[in-house]
């Protein structure tokens, strides 16, 4: 046998799967974004475009799906076939009834085959090989572009398309020969490259498809609060927070694993797209899709060093700064960073693509919902705030997740502050209170807005179904995935208990030892991953949307410890982090389960990544935070950090501050609490509408799609959001339309050759010329609208 664990009842070795949400980043991921995760889920829509037996994003016109034949077909098959002797009628009807076991859902059964070879081996040599390759590749590239002010993300689909062929490769070039290790029998090359192979490599891997959460409180700590964790503390703080997610998943398995019931559609996009690759290999004389990405790859990697080097007034061109360069009001609505990203275009594809994810992995429908959004929050509410001086805000930008006094100078966060980085009440009431922009406050208010939405909007559109199949869950266990599944032994629940008492433990030291949050807030901590874990695993696993819990755990550490800036970010990682980590490793196990991964596979796979990618983003963050002068400044450029400013402002103002002064009723920002009500008002005639009309342009409104991107900005750039969706306008509006064949077969490959060719420039660009001082000229202003970050228009009116 080839695999370390002993993963079969019968002895046979096997494989694992890969999850869905690394294919989509808006990274709607897992991107990092305000953390408010609406980057890497999927919307409904999508689950019920399967249902109509249309493509999902990653369908092409090759993709296999297992046959499901009515009843009627079975009987006619069965009885036409000759039989030469009862045996052979009885082999038959034995064959009839296996076909005719299925899924009870029909989206599942257009995308998962109802068949298993327990024989396949799965946890081979190579994937330790390339799984230790390409995590440590993607660990390092997203890492190192997390701190850039376009933050590139590598995902899973970059590795899910080069691992094929590099899988291929070594099945044709290692030995064959079998070694024996401690009893152990394995081999470099078992054989050929298969698909649990191919699935386990992309696991292993894509542990690293974003920096760690907790990195955030490491940078921060070391940057702003000038407080170093130290490395050792840092990792095991990193760790702890990525594990324990194991524990709850593990846990959760009967509930949101097992039961036919919990469907998690997303995870069937990238059952979809492994079967592409391992069971179509034809494409009539046409160009492979390897051969595609290798293009792109080439071109991409190359073109960037034109915009990020060369000319970089390419990566954004603000026509509106351009006309009027003098004039405050046209550079504030131009402008990309610090302004609304009007008539501003971009020939960059990591302006495109480094904030949101890849145009091409978002449905048209959907990106319409968010632009909308985009539109009247950006381009309609908040200039007639901002202009209307609402709040004191004309001295500010317009723009910005930085904190001023009332005078629109910059907040000095270390002149209230004690020693032990408290708040100090007398120095606040003598410095003054803090003040945000229009825009920050109102993406707030939109936050508790989006929470409420989708809660709503999915007890009016799935309530019923949720219902239904959390009865269903209890009945329908033993469907064809299930009972294929039995083959292999399942991870015991003292594994994952384990781990919890492990990583808890350390949590607790860590948290005491360097003052980070009290042990019992640790408790209080877990408790919500405990309860929320289950509940809303359901929730995603019917609709695809996961409800944020940053605020909730905000607003519980923000009251119960004001005045604590790293306690309250402390709290926010092991309370809502720990959740979201439990269900992207629920939906992996998900997706094991579709694929028939061994279950014990999937456990060492995902332990091994997780750990691995957390000591490479580790070092390479502390790299760049001790080489990079002014790392985390406008003066770093461009290594300004723009997720960890918003990180930090965050922690300033729900830890340092505390909601009960920033939101109070003597706050001027106490209305956007009333945000939470009219969240919970919104969807409610959209419905009305969708079900009198059901074929009208109403059917295609998403709300907690349409309000969600509002809500992730700042830090992202106004100008990348217009850009990407004029990419997604191009690739899956009119080439989808006009071009659907190729689209099919190429998007996605095209799509990733981009992505990395970019990837790999940037990080050689980055060797090569960081001590290259560019000439001053035209070209070298990465964006002509100076007036913008420097204040706001009521400076400019006065002065």
């Amino acid at each position: 046998m080839y695999s370390a664990i002993d993963d079969t009842v019968e002895d046979h070795p096997s494989s694992q799967l890969r999850s869905a949400h690394e294919i989509n980043k808006p990274d709607i991921s897992d991107v990092p974004t305000s953390r408010f995760d609406t980057e890497n889920t999927l919307s409904p829509d999508i689950v019920g475009s399967h249902n109509q037996n249309q493509p999902s994003p990653l369908d092409s016109d090759d993709t296999p799906v297992p046959e499901y034949r009515p009843d009627s077909e079975l009987k006619k098959s069965t009885e036409s076939t000759p039989a030469s002797s009862a045996d052979d009628k009885q082999t038959v009807k034995e064959k009839a009834s296996e076909e005719e076991e299925d899924s009870p859902y029909e989206i599942v059964r257009h995308s998962v085959s109802n068949r298993d070879d327990p024989t396949m081996y799965s946890l081979t040599f190579r994937v330790w090989l390339l799984g230790i390759m390409f995590t440590g590749v993607l660990s390092f590239v997203n890492q190192f572009f997390f701190y850039r002010q376009n933050q590139l993300s590598l995902g899973g689909s970059v590795v899910q398309l080069l691992a094929f062929p590099a899988g291929y490769v070594l099945s044709r070039v290692l030995p064959r020969r079998k070694f024996t290790t401690f009893g152990w029998t394995w081999s470099m090359n078992p054989g050929p490259f298969n698909i649990k192979e191919h699935v386990l490599i992309s696991i292993f891997a894509t542990a690293s498809s974003g920096s760690p959460y907790a990195i955030d409180v490491v940078t921060i700590k070391k940057i702003w609060y000038q407080s170093d964790l130290g490395f050792v503390a840092s990792l095991l703080f990193i760790l702890t927070s990525q594990i324990m997610g194991y524990s709850f998943a593990g846990l959760a398995r009967k509930f949101l694993v097992y039961p036919a019931a919990m469907i998690w559609p997303a995870s069937l996009i990238s059952v979809t797209l492994f079967r592409t690759f391992h069971e179509v290999q034809d494409f009539g004389g046409k160009m492979s899709r390897t051969k595609m990405f290798w293009i792109c790859f080439i071109g991409s990697f190359l073109w960037y060093f034109v915009p990020n080097f060369l000319i970089p007034a390419l990566s954004y061109i603000a026509l509106l700064c351009y006309i009027a360069p003098n004039n405050v009001i046209a550079n504030q609505l131009g402008d990309s960073y610090n302004g609304l990203g009007m008539l501003n275009f971009t020939l960059d594809w990591s302006t495109i693509s480094s904030n949101m994810g890849s145009p091409i992995a978002y449905p048209w429908v959907m990106a319409c919902n968010l632009f909308a959004g985009f539109v009247i929050v950006m381009w309609i509410i908040t200039p007639i705030g901002y202009y209307s001086n609402t709040w004191g805000t004309g001295n500010m930008p317009i723009y910005t997740a930085r904190l001023f006094q009332t005078n629109g100078s910059a907040y000095n966060i270390h002149e209230i502050m004690t020693p032990d980085q408290h708040l100090d009440e007398a120095k606040y009431a003598e410095y003054g209170p803090v003040r945000m922009t229009f825009q920050f406050a109102i993406s707030y208010g939109i936050g508790f807005a989006a929470i409420i939405t989708l809660l709503v909007y999915i007890g009016l559109h799935y309530g019923q179904e949720i219902y239904q199949r959390l009865r269903q869950s209890r009945e329908i266990n033993a469907d064809i995935h299930h009972k294929l599944m039995q083959h292999y032994q399942e991870v015991p629940h003292w594994w994952y208990v384990v781990l919890f008492v492990i990583t808890f433990t350390v949590s607790i030291v860590i948290c005491e030892v360097y003052h980070m949050m009290p042990w019992y807030w640790v408790i209080i901590a877990t408790v919500v991953p405990l309860v929320f874990t289950i509940p809303i695993g359901i929730i995603q696993a019917v609709s695809n949307q996961q409800p944020g819990l940053n605020v909730i755990t905000e607003f519980i550490i923000g009251y119960g410890m004001p005045g604590n800036p790293i306690a309250n970010v402390t709290f926010k990682v092991y309370g809502y982090i720990t959740m979201t980590q439990a269900l992207n490793l629920v939906s992996d196990l998900k997706l094991g389960h579709y694929m028939k991964i061994p279950p014990r596979h999937m456990f060492v796979v995902q332990l091994a990544g997780t750990i691995l990618a957390s000591f490479i983003e580790l070092g390479v963050a502390y790299w760049l935070m001790n080489s990079v002068p002014n790392i985390c400044t406008p003066e770093g450029y461009p290594f300004t950090c723009i997720s960890a400013n918003t990180f930090y402002s965050a922690s300033v103002l729900w830890g340092l501050i505390g909601p009960g002064k920033l939101f109070g009723t003597s706050s001027p920002y106490h209305p956007v609490l009333y945000l939470f009500f009219v969240g919970a008002v919104i969807p409610i005639p959209i419905w009305c509408l969708q079900r009198k009309y059901p074929q009208s342009f109403w059917r295609h409104i998403n709300i907690p799609v349409a309000i969600s991107i509002a809500g992730a900005m700042p830090p992202m750039p106004a100008a990348s959001v217009v850009n990407w969706f004029i990419g997604c306008f191009v690739f899956n509006y009119l080439i989808h339309k006009y071009r659907h064949t190729w689209w099919q077969r190429y998007a996605f490959s095209l799509s990733a050759g981009l992505d990395s060719g970019l990837a790999i420039s940037g990080i050689v660009q980055f060797g090569m010329f960081t001590k290259v001082k560019m000439p001053q000229w035209w070209g070298a202003d990465a964006e002509h609208c100076k007036l913008a970050p420097t204040g706001g228009f009521l400076d400019r009116i006065t002065s």
